[in-house]
């Protein structure tokens, strides 16, 4: 059916070819992956970051922005939902590790889906890792309904004056491509093919010499070579930084685009990513947006990743689903800081666990809901990094002293808590200090509350969690959707809130359906059904009536 020639098709829809001009903004969501604060403009004398600092002064940069989670796919669940991951059971590491994925409640919808359904092009360039895939490529896909194109390198493939969102991943300081060019083991072989080019493209080699280690790492040749391979890394996410925003630019896009740069969680090194400390979920972040924001201002006040749904939304002039939990951050809907902002940890990988935090402008507070294990499991993708390595052969030769061998204790603090501005790498609980129990008990009562309120589907054992998504291990199917013909007119529905798309002819790639299709006589159409989280239904096929 999709090789006929489809006849003339109503003007109103958009099948990839021209949109009448539009005024809303542009987004641009520039993401790189596992990395602090390490950014000229955030300070640090090693980075050099020229493009990301030259944006830092053109914006509004953020100084205490934190992730929901210290790991990628549980944080990224819930900054494409603007929901707790834990609200709605993405907060295991790549869910599918458990024999499922997450399934919303079905009137949710993805941000980039709301607004694609209000007339923007949202692209993203293949990570999406939100926890609604299955199998070993669960990083690089989900609905298909949420976005117009996943593999794209910008916003170049969106009709003539459409607006887009795009949301661009730069995997160049991911965790794995700290370790050396020539990682001598299976998993070094795997994840070869994006790290043997980014270190053969670096710029610049950092002096090991130069960097700070942080007090929780022994000072040793090993740490100081992995610290010095994040920083050449980050050169790299610098330089691809200023290329996009000279496309941009040369497009003529970026005085009407508003542009967000940020990174998923914090470094990916040992003791921060995965883990709740600042190390593992502080982030830098900066948002431009010409006539909406000020250059050079610096908020202090407390970010979370679930403030980019409403944001992004609030910026398109698309309605606030009830459901979000985040707030406006830039925008005549600029929303008040909360008080308080959340982060969890869940099974990481192979390894069971339970941690929550909450945080206020100051203090950080962490509960371990399983303390009688210790802080360091085993988890063999974090073992590949050669500073993680030594510190275990130390660690088991009884080699480890201080504050490293603080990680390395046998059982973990059923609580700790932190004063963030005295200690920012969080190596002081002051749980058990008399001088902070009045602040102790005003952050147990707010945790407390948290975990009391049934929302934490996190605090489920892992396999009630699969049995509600997935009954009987096996994924629901969406059901077909239906077609209906009336006056010339095709209504699609879909049965549990599933999105729908289709295809007119044998024009490529699926829209979106919103609204009833006008078509002439005998056109082929096809069309699919999905809910999050379930498979996609089989394919409708009909013709216009």
């Amino acid at each position: 059916m999709r090789s006929w020639t489809p006849w003339l098709v109503a003007s109103f829809l958009v099948l990839g070819g021209p949109v009448a001009a539009d005024d809303r903004p542009n987004i641009l969501l520039i993401m790189a992956e596992d990395l602090s604060p390490r950014l000229g403009a955030y300070g640090d004398e090693i980075a050099r970051t020229p493009n990301i600092d030259r944006l830092a002064a053109e914006s509004v940069r953020y100084t205490n922005a934190h992730t929901t989670a210290g790991v990628c796919a549980p944080s990224r669940a819930g900054m494409i939902m603007g929901v707790h991951q834990n609200h709605w059971g993405a907060g295991h590491m790549r869910a599918h590790a458990g024999g499922y994925v997450a399934v919303p409640p079905e009137d949710w919808k993805a941000f980039p889906e709301l607004l694609r359904r209000a007339g923007y092009w949202v692209v993203n360039n293949g990570k999406t890792d939100y926890q609604m895939a299955d199998g070993v490529t669960a990083a690089f896909g989900g609905p298909f309904s949420i976005w117009d194109e996943t593999s794209g390198e910008d916003w170049r493939g969106r009709a003539e004056g459409q607006p887009f969102f795009a949301y661009l991943t730069l995997a160049n300081t991911h965790e794995s491509q700290v370790w050396p060019t020539w990682q001598p083991s299976i998993m070094g072989v795997v994840m070869a093919a994006l790290r043997i080019p980014n270190h053969f493209s670096w710029d610049f080699e950092t002096d090991p010499a130069t960097v700070t280690v942080p007090p929780y790492y022994p000072d040793t040749p090993t740490v100081r070579d992995d610290i010095a391979r994040h920083y050449n890394n980050i050169g790299n996410v610098d330089r691809l930084t200023g290329e996009l925003l000279a496309k941009l630019e040369e497009d003529g896009l970026a005085e009407n685009t508003l542009v967000v740069w940020t990174t998923d969680h914090g470094d990916g090194l040992p003791r921060a990513k995965r883990w709740l400390y600042d190390s593992g979920t502080h982030v830098p972040l900066m948002i431009r947006w010409p006539g909406h924001t000020e250059a050079g201002t610096v908020v202090d006040a407390l970010v979370s990743g679930v403030d980019y749904a409403p944001t992004f939304l609030a910026a398109a002039g698309v309605a606030l689903p009830e459901r979000l939990e985040g707030r406006v951050l830039v925008g005549p809907a600029r929303a008040a800081a909360p008080e308080y902002i959340y982060a969890a940890r869940d099974r990481i990988d192979e390894q069971a666990d339970t941690v929550r935090a909450v945080r206020d402008g100051r203090y950080l507070y962490i509960r371990n809901l399983i303390p009688d294990q210790p802080y360091v499991l085993d988890i063999a993708f974090r073992n590949e990094m050669p500073m993680m390595q030594e510190m275990l052969e130390r660690h088991q030769a009884g080699q480890l002293e201080g504050v490293p061998a603080q990680w390395f204790r046998a059982t973990r603090d059923p609580e700790e808590l932190y004063d963030t501005e005295s200690d920012p790498h969080q190596i002081r609980n002051l749980a058990t200090d008399p001088a902070y129990e009045d602040i102790l008990a005003r952050f147990r009562e707010v945790m407390d509350a948290r975990l009391a309120d049934g929302r934490d589907l996190g605090l489920l054992p892992e396999p009630e969690l699969r049995e509600r998504f997935w009954p009987g291990g096996e994924q629901p199917k969406t059901p077909k959707p239906i077609a209906r013909y009336a006056n010339g007119r095709l209504t699609l529905t879909a049965e549990r809130g599933a999105s729908i798309g289709y295809r007119v002819g044998d024009i490529d790639g699926w829209q979106l359906y919103s609204e009833p299709l006008e078509l002439e006589r005998q056109v082929p159409v096809e069309a699919k059904a999905v809910r999050y989280g379930w498979a996609e239904s089989e394919i409708l096929e009909t013709l216009g009536r």
